[in-house]
């Protein structure tokens, strides 16, 4: 049997962006939306992911528009007393369960979990078979372009021997019999908070064996909080530093000397910059771990032994395990348009912060009819991965920060919502170090994408 949706709008994803973008929608218009997703509830990724992961970045940033995850608190003990909380995977997906049920109490919001969109405007329930259609003018919006792949739902991308003991990062946890060796393979963040959780569990770091195949640059989690005389210096010092360098290494070295960028091993130029925030306590632990493989990329893991793509071969401990932290997370396809005939695809709109760009994605198809306006005011960014690309995602960022803020009703919609990194709330009561770090940014901002440009053009 096959049920007819009453709505204007099929959203693909509930994860953080499909839920920013549906919640500044049906907040600014008078529409009625489905919610598909293939997973139970609500909150994409983190429901599957590994239970000691955090934010790294303030909760502040995260979520949806209308709700501030966490309460804009900031942690009274600990190494980052005085910093704002970061929410943990229970805490995020309470949150997000919180969200839809007040979505769906608004009338106007119908959630299909558990269910695929199969194409051809049909939803197709995974548990019982139930399939839905949605009418000709319904918008398809897909949120899920840029879902992440994470180690729980992904085999580890090396081949893997009988008499290995490999594990996910999920599954560290579950541990009966402490191994005299950790191998950690991964570059990125749950690499990172894998070491940091071990370690924390009080396993000796000579223990620990890190396959590193790319070094990362990471920002300084101090710096990116939700107060702009601290944010905004930020992008100013990024600025500054491009215009007075001849080449992206340069940039970043500048911004580690300024205490912007962080990189674990000072003595490796780090060539990736998905640039995740990272505590300084969290640096030291991490610089604590001796034994870092660089070898490219893993190939194969047997008992005591891994396989390099360089032809490496390294001996480990015969009861060592290997722990999976590998997953591609946030993706980076192509860019297409947001708008299209065919769909509505939520994409990164200014740098590094998804949940804001979704949120202002659904604002701004609340409030402008034409997509040909809709996509000058948000034209779409990516996630970095290189070092150009992370130019790239600040040029482009920036440029469409400028086209969306010189909207008087944008600007005020989103210096009014806390998912915005930038925004100056109107009740702030200002003061010099403000105007100062608003003078810098001013002055540097036109200089410095030129000069992102330059150096991402010169290689």
């Amino acid at each position: 049997m096959t049920r007819k949706l009453d709505v204007d709008y099929l959203v693909v994803g509930a994860g953080a962006m499909g839920m920013g973008f549906v919640d500044a929608l049906i907040d600014h218009a008078d529409v009625r939306v489905a919610i598909v997703d293939r997973r139970h509830a609500a909150g994409g990724h983190w429901i599957e992911d590994y239970p000691f992961v955090r934010l790294h970045q303030s909760s502040t940033f995260y979520g949806v528009a209308s709700t501030v995850l966490a309460g804009g608190r900031t942690q009274e003990s600990g190494p980052e007393a005085g910093l704002h909380v970061r929410a943990s995977q229970p805490e995020i997906v309470d949150y997000y369960a919180r969200v839809l049920d007040r979505m769906r109490h608004t009338g106007r919001v119908e959630v299909l979990t558990g269910s695929d969109y199969v194409g051809d405007r049909t939803v197709v329930s995974r548990i019982s078979g139930q399939r839905w259609e949605v009418p000709e003018g319904c918008r398809i919006v897909n949120a899920h372009y840029l879902a992440p792949s994470i180690p729980a739902e992904s085999s580890p991308p090396f081949a893997v021997a009988d008499d290995a003991r490999v594990v996910t990062v999920n599954d560290v946890v579950r541990m009966e019999e402490a191994p005299s060796q950790y191998v950690i393979v991964g570059s990125g963040k749950t690499a990172t908070d894998a070491c940091v959780w071990l370690l924390g569990q009080g396993v000796d770091p000579g223990a620990i064996c890190w396959v590193r195949p790319r070094e990362p640059w990471m920002l300084n989690r101090a710096l990116i909080q939700p107060d702009p005389e601290v944010y905004l210096g930020v992008p100013a010092t990024m600025f500054e530093a491009a215009v007075a360098s001849e080449s992206l290494d340069e940039v970043f070295l500048r911004l580690e000397e300024a205490g912007v960028m962080m990189r674990i091993d000072r003595s490796v130029t780090p060539t990736m910059a998905k640039s995740p925030t990272l505590g300084t306590w969290e640096l030291e632990l991490l610089r604590t771990i001796e034994d870092v493989q660089r070898h490219g990329h893993l190939r194969s893991v047997s008992r005591g032994r891994l396989e390099f793509t360089d032809g490496t071969s390294v001996q480990v401990a015969d009861d060592a395990v290997v722990v999976h932290c590998a997953a591609d997370g946030l993706k980076n396809p192509p860019l297409v348009p947001i708008w299209r005939p065919e769909d509505i695809t939520i994409q990164p709109v200014r740098a590094g912060f998804p949940c804001f760009s979704a949120a202002l994605t659904g604002y701004v198809e609340a409030t402008r009819r034409d997509d040909d306006e809709k996509n000058r005011l948000c034209p779409p960014s990516r996630f970095g991965n290189s070092l150009a690309q992370w130019a790239e995602m600040n040029v482009r960022g920036t440029r469409a920060a400028m086209a969306f803020g010189a909207e008087p009703d944008i600007a005020a919609w989103a210096n009014g919502v806390a998912v915005n990194p930038s925004r100056i709330p109107p009740d702030h009561p200002g003061s010099p170090v403000l105007e100062s770090v608003r003078e810098r940014l001013a002055a540097a901002t036109a200089p410095g994408v030129a000069a992102l440009e330059r150096l991402m053009a010169s290689g």
